[in-house]
């Protein structure tokens, strides 16, 4: 009985998959495997679906425990090989990479994936050998003066200030699928990479009367989903402030085009636009998720080098009105840690944020529903619960702490008694989850005014379209 039970939740939460409903498909396949925890094709297909809410973690967790049920079974090994090459572990995915080719020989996609891998670890290795601790700057020898605008150049021109009307040019040609001419990418980003250098790592600001700031999490290249965001809350103004917490590129293949609009706003209205890091603004996730190949595709390299010192330079928190912390991931596995040290934190020794310690916190951590600390689901960082949300909270004089980095279905979710706010801005996520995106907008009384929005159409280009290592295919996108 408790079997077809079991067969009956698992057929629930195949549905739920089916329908892109992600969290619920696995809180069936959990009810399935409570009932019959000896059958492995249930882990793996809650793998499937921690995969696609990025618990990767989580992913390897199950795909182990179907092996210890069934050594033999191949899906096992695929499921946690793809996990664990999300999450950058190359040389552990390299070892289920390999037994999934040995046991399905004629299986196409697993030894593309196996071939990658390889070529993956050697170019990790490559680079690490190569690594230099203060290597000169991308903007070495390069003659901003010399660069000539051909006459042939369709769009509005950019002396040495950044122009509303240069600004609502960009955003037509992007629409289009134009270009800006590479002169004047390079001086958004050289502009603002010095802009945001000089800013503290944890930027303060304030509220004025007839002013407000919209919070928006990721964007992730969803281009024109972030112009519906303009399009129905409106455009920065004097009065109208922007913060974007992290996760600008990856993913959605108009990473470039949100990058640059983002910072041609941030050059406009430097003390009134203001844009955190997440986890991928850094090296490594840029070369899995596409934005190192779309920088190459578009533009050049050397773009994408400027764009890698930019995104090191960039603040990894903002405290509004002394009320709400906004950093991407989370809190810290340490009860010690406050906002001053947030503040003395010296983000520019450290370019990237490495294996542990308070910036990779910052940019990875989790909430989880349970008390106290838990290992990640992503396998990356730690998961924090409602009493260390309170305790930081109450420590610092905070009413929430409002980061992103997380798919929510309804685009927001409010957790730990109303002290931990998830906000993530990339509806129907990668094209394959029916989730909305949502907003928030503070005004001068520092009440929080949620916003709800749906994806729009694009034209027809895929996610990940400059990923160079097959991601899609492997991640079933």
């Amino acid at each position: 009985m408790a079997v077809e039970t079991a067969v009956e939740l698992k057929n629930k939460g195949n549905e739920a998959f089916k329908n892109r409903d992600w969290p619920t498909a696995i809180e069936y396949y959990t009810k399935a495997i409570n009932a019959d925890d000896k059958e492995p094709a249930f882990y793996t297909n809650r793998a499937q679906a921690h995969i696609k809410l990025e618990a990767y973690g989580y992913a390897i967790a199950d795909a182990t425990s179907a092996l210890d049920l069934n050594p033999d079974f191949v899906k096992a090994y695929y499921r946690r090989a793809v996990a664990n090459t999300a999450i950058l572990r190359h040389a552990d995915a390299i070892h289920d990479w390999k037994i999934v080719v040995k046991k399905s020989p004629a299986d196409k996609v697993a030894r593309t994936q196996y071939d990658a891998c390889q070529k993956l670890v050697k170019r990790d290795a490559f680079l690490k050998a190569i690594e230099v601790s203060d290597a000169p700057s991308a903007a070495e020898g390069l003659d901003l003066d010399s660069m000539v605008i051909e006459e042939g150049y369709d769009g509005v021109r950019l002396k040495d200030e950044m122009t509303q009307e240069f600004i609502d040019d960009m955003i037509e040609r992007f629409k289009v699928g134009k270009k800006l001419h590479r002169k004047y990418v390079f001086q958004i980003i050289l502009k603002v990479k010095e802009l945001v250098y000089n800013e503290a790592t944890m930027v303060e600001t304030h509220v004025e009367p007839s002013q407000k700031i919209t919070v928006c999490g990721d964007t992730h290249g969803q281009y024109f989903d972030l112009l519906e965001i303009f399009r129905l809350n409106g455009f920065p103004s004097p009065t109208h402030h922007y913060l974007f917490n992290g996760d600008f590129v990856d993913r959605g293949s108009w990473s470039t085009e949100i990058a640059l609009l983002l910072y041609s706003y941030k050059w406009l209205y430097p003390s009134g636009f203001f844009l955190n890091r997440g986890n991928h603004e850094t090296d490594d996730m840029n070369r899995m998720y596409g934005f190192e190949g779309e920088c190459k595709a578009k533009y050049s390299e050397r773009v994408f080098k400027l764009f890698s010192e930019s995104f090191s330079a960039l603040p990894l928190a903002t405290l509004i009105g002394d009320k709400y912390l906004v950093l991407h991931g989370g809190l810290f596995s340490d009860d010690a840690v406050s906002l001053d040290d947030i503040r003395k934190l010296n983000r520019h020794a450290q370019r990237q944020p490495g294996q542990s310690g308070l910036m990779m916190e910052m940019l990875w951590t989790d909430p989880q529903t349970a008390p106290g600390r838990g290992p990640s689901k992503r396998g990356v960082g730690m998961q924090f619960g409602p009493d260390v949300t309170k305790r930081f909270c109450e420590k610092n004089g905070l009413e929430a702490v409002i980061r992103s980095h997380e798919v929510r279905m309804e685009g927001y979710e409010v957790e730990h008694d109303g002290k931990c706010i998830t906000v993530f801005s990339a509806p129907k996520y990668c094209d394959s989850t029916e989730n909305k995106g949502a907003y928030i907008n503070i005004e001068a009384d520092y009440k929080l005014q949620f916003h709800k929005f749906d994806a729009v159409p694009h034209p027809d280009i895929k996610p990940m379209a400059y990923a160079q290592n097959g991601m899609m295919s492997m991640m079933g996108m």
